[in-house]
């Protein structure tokens, strides 16, 4: 009884201080998962190089690499993001009255007047807003890429011990232990690589539609839609119709058709294609379970969710058919012996 008590609360205890600290986690969660993805990418290359050389210079040397590559990418992208933002300009006089006749149909339809003190009120908030939600979300990007990179350092260095100590509490056989650490790198490695590598290819090809049709800001607006292609469902459509909806209130019938066209058959057609292929190919997964990871795997983990969310799909399936094989069926065979 005395090691029965001892036993479930020290399970108690672990279950209690784990909650506490992934709450007080939560804030740098994206940096961890970050780091884990890493040091899942690097691991290889890490252990390669710790043959070659002393194993803390290869950690080293592995750890700058990374951060130059990150940061390095980054930046510049931030800094033509925000070169393209600062350059946008518009034909303001030929949006200004298209625009004056839809808030006259709206006023004249519904009765609400857009341009009202309290109408305009909320429009000045919202802007605050989001003002100070980009601002946020800068300095915790800054703030997860030091925690990404500051983990990824100490999970290589000692990474063999590490993966030893999880393999030993993982409560399956070693058969499964090994299925389960190759389905999880396999994922990560999949996702991490074939995300990217779509948002790209998204952004070349609406960049190409962009162009045929005269959008005020192809590059910019190529660069939102590779981001967009990120997102599950809707993806790239949050860029393309707008834009539809901006050559409507021009008055731009032709662009707007072609826009649409190209926007529904290519840019969104492509996006589905290639995103099948690249999961096919590289992890031979549905791509339902990335689309409903990702859907479960947002509100859970943020933009890391894109990554984390489909691997829990892929783990609670890979789990369920362990079960199915460990129990149901062994059970069924020993009825029938």
């Amino acid at each position: 009884m005395k090691e029965k008590y001892w036993k479930y609360s020290l399970i108690i205890f672990i279950i209690v201080l784990g909650y506490i600290l992934f709450r007080q986690a939560q804030p740098y969660m994206n940096g961890i998962l970050g780091g884990f993805t890493l040091y899942l990418l690097l691991r290889n290359v890490t252990f390669w190089l710790q043959t070659k050389m002393k194993p803390a210079l290869a950690v080293w040397l592995v750890t700058l690499s990374t951060t130059l590559f990150i940061l390095i990418p980054f930046s510049l992208f931030g800094w033509a993001l925000v070169g393209q933002i600062s350059q946008m300009h518009f034909d303001t006089e030929s949006i200004i009255q298209p625009a004056w006749k839809v808030i006259d149909f709206v006023k004249a339809r519904t009765g609400f007047d857009i341009l009202s003190e309290k109408s305009l009120a909320f429009l000045v908030a919202q802007a605050s807003s989001i003002g100070q939600s980009v601002m946020s979300g800068v300095s915790d990007l800054l703030i997860n890429l030091c925690v990404a990179i500051m983990l990824l350092f100490f999970m290589l260095y000692g990474g063999k011990r590490m993966e030893h100590y999880i393999s030993t509490l993982l409560p399956f056989d070693e058969s499964n232990k090994q299925e389960v650490l190759s389905k999880i790198e396999l994922m990560v490695r999949s996702n991490a690589i074939g995300i990217p590598l779509l948002a790209v290819i998204q952004g070349v090809i609406s960049f190409g539609g962009y162009l045929l049709c005269g959008a005020p800001n192809p590059v910019l607006s190529a660069m939102l839609t590779a981001f967009a292609s990120i997102i599950p469902l809707v993806g790239t459509a949050l860029i393309w119709i707008p834009i539809t909806a901006y050559f409507l209130v021009i008055g731009d019938w032709v662009d707007a058709l072609v826009m649409f066209g190209y926007g529904g058959i290519v840019i969104s057609q492509c996006d589905n294609l290639i995103r099948f292929l690249l999961q096919k190919k590289m992890a031979d997964v549905h791509p339902l379970i990335t689309i409903f990871g990702v859907v479960a795997g947002l509100p859970l983990f943020g933009f890391m969710g894109v990554i984390f969310g489909p691997l829990l799909v892929s783990l609670f399936l890979l789990f369920l058919d362990m079960f199915r094989e460990e129990y149901l069926v062994d059970e069924r065979r020993q009825k029938k012996d």
